[in-house]
Parts: structure tokens; C-alpha cells; sequence
């Protein structure tokens, strides 16, 4: 059977030692049980509360299930869930069987679904109830695809022959051998956007998961067995995973997750009804929160630290949030590519306006375009050496190329290192765009655009709101004959929710009579970006 992992904490960064016979799912469910955990709560979800005994049968049963579908060792099933017990569930179970679980971001359109069941050749998809809709029009065309199992209610019709989550753990056996898988194995995808627009899946091993913990979760954040947690980042993020799966189960907490969209009013209500301790968010969300009217006071809540990433914290947020809770923020840089957060603030040393220090166990080195280091406070490219980066990217070996260089990852994000050490943050090397912690391609949503019957060209850039967070900004050239107006940039704002996920419509749409291009026809955006406000 597959080994557990230990970590000696008493040194920096902490040493781990993780067994060549290893499965990541073995180690974090059966941890819990010899710790005499069976009979605490893991998680309380939307329906009810799951111990960690509980936990370890359904993981158990989920594994037996996807065998008895005929599901082999490394081939890939794809998790679309909304946040619930059933993800880990899923989740784990595949990794136990030695099957590869793919966490697919719950937002995306029908055809962003079919480009990831066709890349992945997922065998079997597991998917919300709620979030059928989005798979009805393109399942007849999966060649790979076999099974379809629905998690929960939805109003959809489900799909012939597709099988029900509940039924299937109902049916299973709660005992399961883990699979002989090793520490370097391939254990799970999440696809990450490029620059195209065409999501890359990105392999981790199954020695990653528990070292987040071990480097970041335990070491900075401090997490404890008596901690309540609450991620608003999904479980279909690296960071949510982390948060939320990852650390529940390395520390032996309660973990409270949520099915509906992170709203102030979702996220007060669970931080006012279940009192977590440790709250994990993003930016723009920190600022929705600052701005609501239903802004729960100091004394109903029980948080005693935060952490922010996916986006750099906007100081005067970071500085408002900790006076009204009394509580900081510890703003940190991850990524889909190294899992987990690998810069940060500290408790107790936290600077709003920087991303903080190295986690212990991670190197950093701030870059010039041809890879020489540059001078602390000039702007270079960050890149970071450390044992959770991914093995690759699926099926993609020029984008691995330009990605993992040897033991260094390209973050892709520009930063300049102050007198004291501190990272901070100052754009990136690309044109992508981060919204809401979540990538968008510029390319994407100019195409969007070019759809609509009005539209001659389009130039898509990142624009800050009132609280300097990024958002899409729309420059539209429009066909002779049409008009621009307010009415007709509501249109276009519109017809791009239509056709991509609605986080990554453009905010503002100005007209122009021409686009800035260079004498080969390239659009000029550092022109466009001179013209924001």
C-alpha cells in the first residue's frame, strides 16, 4: 500500500520526506483515521455535514465505482462540480484508484467543454446537475467520452444512459486498495489558459498536494487542526483546491464549502452562520465585500486571518479590510503551473501593496528578456524554482519548452524587488488579462466581438475599476453604416456572455474610428493602453 508523508516543521523550509510508493489520496484520507479523526466533521456543505470516516468510505466507494465502469489506471476523468462534498469525493476517489481526475473550471462554455473532453480524452465525465446544460449540446460528439455520472438536481434533462453520483456510492463497496502509484506519478490535470485563448492541461504529480501544505499551508498561514476554514475560491482553482481539499485534509480541519457564486451576501452568511477562522479570497471580491451595505461588524464574525491571490490586492482594500476586521490579508502570488501560492505575506510582517517574501522551500529570481538577473527595484520577469511545479503541459511540448526551463517556471507576471526584499507586483509579460483571479485572453474576446453583425475589428485591453482591479476594456472599430451608441455597446457586452463565460466580457466598450496598427497590421496596445483613463 502506498506510504504516508511526514514533514519535520522545526526547520525552514520545513524537510518532507515523501515515500517513493506513494498516492496522494491514501495519504490525506488515512492521516485523519489514525489521527482518531473518523468521527469529526471534514466539510458542511449546502446539504449537510461529512466526517472524515464518512469521507474516507465515499472516496472508497467513488474508486470501486469508476473500476466497476472499467476505468484503468491513467486514464482521466473530468470534474465539473459545483463545491460540495462530492468533489472531494470524486476527486480522491480517482486519484486512489490511480486514475486521473481533471478539475474543470465550472463557468466555461459548451465549447470550452468539448475542446477539454477532446484534448484530455476523458473516459468519463462527472458533472453537476446544475451545470448540465452546458454539456447537453456537445456530448453526442465525444468520441472518447463513455460515462457521464450527475451529481445532485439540475433542471435539465439528463442525458440517456448517464448515471446517478448518489446511486453509484450507494451501490459500491466502502472498502478500496489503493492503487500502486509512486510520489513522480501524473496524479491530477487543471487546465490552464494561454494566450491563444486555448487551455493547456497541466500534469501535477502526486507529491505535490501534501507539499503545498507542508511549505505554505502549515509554515505561513499557520494552519490548525481546531481551524474552520472557508475558501470563495472554487475547488476548480489551484488555489481553492489547495485551500479547501489540500489543507483540510494535511491539518484535520472543518472546511465549509459553498455551491453558489461567491456573492458579499453568500459569503457573509457562511462567515456569520459557521464562524471560520481562516478565510481564503480573492481581490475583487475583498472589494465587493468593503462596498456592500451588508458588511457584517467586527463582532459577528470568528476570522482570524485572511489570504488573497489569483490577482495583486490593491493596497487601499488590503489597509480597509484589516481596520474594519482587525485582521490582515495576506496577499500572495500562486499559479496553476506550481499549484499553490510560492510568494507571500506573513502574519505579523504583512506590507499591503507588495506580494511579500519567497515561501520557504521556493527560490525566486526576477529576469531581463534575454534571462539575465536584474537589479533589485528594476522590472523583470519572475520565475520560480520549487518542488510543486507541474511535470508539463499536456499533449503541448513547445508551450512545456517555453514554460518549464530546467528546474525554473516562467510565471509569465512582471515584478521588482524593493530594498527590504519584498516582490511587487507590476503587470505582465503578455497580454493576458486576470480577472476575478481568473485568466482571459484578450484574443478571445476580440473574437467574441468580431461576431456581431455591427462590429469591424475589435481591441480588447486591461483597464482598472474604481478599486484598480483589472477588468476587460472593448476598442471597437464598427461597420460602415452603424452608429455607435450606449445602447449598441450594451448590445455588444451582451453577445460576448452569449458566446464565452460571463466573467470575461468587456466592462467598457469605446468606439473608434480605426484601431492603431503597426505598417505589417499589428494593433498597437500600448497605444490603446495610453488611452485609458
Amino acid at each position: 500500500m502506498p506510504g504516508l508523508s511526514r514533514a519535520d516543521f522545526g526547520t525552514s523550509p520545513p524537510r518532507i520526506d515523501i515515500p517513493r510508493d506513494y498516492n496522494a489520496a491514501h495519504d490525506l484520507i488515512e492521516r485523519n483515521l489514525a489521527a482518531g479523526r473518523a468521527g469529526k466533521v471534514a466539510y458542511i456543505d449546502d446539504r449537510g455535514r461529512t466526517t472524515f470516516g464518512e469521507l474516507a468510505a465515499r472516496v472508497n466507494r467513488f474508486a470501486n465505482a469508476l473500476v466497476e465502469l472499467g476505468m484503468r489506471p491513467e486514464e482521466r476523468v473530468l470534474v465539473c462540480l459545483l463545491d460540495s462534498v462530492d468533489f472531494p469525493t470524486a476527486f480522491l476517489g480517482s486519484i486512489k484508484a490511480g486514475i486521473v481526475p481533471i478539475a474543470a473550471n465550472t463557468l466555461l462554455t459548451p465549447t470550452d467543454y468539448a475542446y477539454m473532453l477532446d484534448d484530455s480524452r476523458a473516459r468519463t465525465l462527472v458533472v453537476s446537475g446544475a451545470l448540465l446544460p452546458s454539456f447537453l449540446p456537445i456530448l453526442a460528439g465525444m468520441k472518447h467520452l463513455k460515462h457521464v455520472i450527475v451529481s445532485g438536481d439540475g433542471q435539465a434533462a439528463r442525458p440517456p444512459h448517464s448515471l446517478d453520483f448518489d446511486a453509484l456510492l450507494k451501490n459500491a463497496d466502502d472498502g478500496f486498495e489503493a492503487a500502486p502509484t509512486t510520489r513522480d506519478d501524473v496524479c491530477f490535470w487543471l487546465y490552464s489558459s494561454g494566450s491563444t485563448g486555448a487551455p493547456k492541461g497541466t500534469m501535477h504529480i502526486h507529491s505535490s498536494l501534501v507539499t503545498t501544505a507542508y511549505l505554505h499551508g502549515g509554515p505561513v498561514v499557520g494552519v490548525r487542526e481546531d481551524d474552520v476554514l472557508f475558501s470563495a475560491a472554487k475547488l476548480f482553482f489551484a488555489y481553492g483546491l489547495g485551500n479547501a481539499l489540500t489543507y483540510t485534509l494535511a491539518f484535520g480541519t472543518t472546511t465549509i464549502l459553498m455551491a453558489e457564486r461567491p456573492t458579499p451576501e453568500a459569503v457573509f452568511k457562511r462567515l456569520k452562520e459557521h464562524q471560520p477562522t481562516i478565510f481564503y479570497g480573492v481581490p475583487t471580491l475583498f472589494a465587493m465585500m468593503m462596498a456592500s451595505a451588508a458588511l457584517p461588524k467586527r463582532e459577528e464574525v470568528a476570522i482570524r486571518l485572511c489570504t488573497s491571490a489569483g490577482e495583486a490586492l490593491p493596497e487601499h482594500v488590503g489597509k480597509r479590510f484589516s481596520a474594519h476586521f482587525g485582521v490582515d490579508i495576506l496577499d500572495g502570488l500562486g499559479s496553476t503551473e506550481m499549484l499553490h501560492v510560492y510568494l507571500s505575506n506573513r502574519p505579523g510582517d504583512v506590507r499591503y501593496g507588495s506580494s511579500g517574501r519567497p515561501v520557504p522551500g521556493y527560490r525566486l529570481r526576477v529576469v531581463d528578456d534575454e534571462g539575465a538577473p536584474v537589479a533589485d527595484g528594476e522590472v523583470g520577469e519572475l520565475q520560480v524554482n520549487g518542488p510543486t511545479s507541474a511535470q508539463g503541459y499536456w499533449n503541448n511540448r513547445e508551450k512545456s519548452h517555453a514554460t518549464f526551463q530546467g528546474p525554473w517556471t516562467r510565471s509569465g507576471d512582471k515584478y521588482r524587488v524593493d530594498t527590504d526584499g519584498r516582490y511587487v507586483y507590476s503587470g505582465r509579460t503578455d497580454d493576458m488579462l486576470k480577472v476575478g483571479g481568473i485568466y482571459v485572453s484578450p484574443i478571445e474576446v476580440e473574437s467574441a466581438l468580431v461576431t456581431h453583425e455591427a462590429v469591424l475589428e475589435a481591441a480588447v485591453v486591461g483597464r482598472e475599476d474604481a478599486d484598480k482591479l483589472v477588468k476587460p476594456m472593448a476598442y471597437v472599430v464598427l461597420k460602415s453604416g452603424r452608429t455607435p451608441s450606449e445602447t449598441l455597446a450594451g448590445e455588444l457586452r451582451e453577445h460576448v456572455k452569449l458566446h464565452l463565460a460571463p466573467y470575461k466580457f468587456p466592462r467598457w466598450v469605446e468606439f473608434l474610428d480605426e484601431l492603431p496598427k503597426t505598417a505589417t497590421g499589428k494593433i498597437q496596445r500600448f497605444k490603446l493602453r495610453a488611452r485609458l483613463p
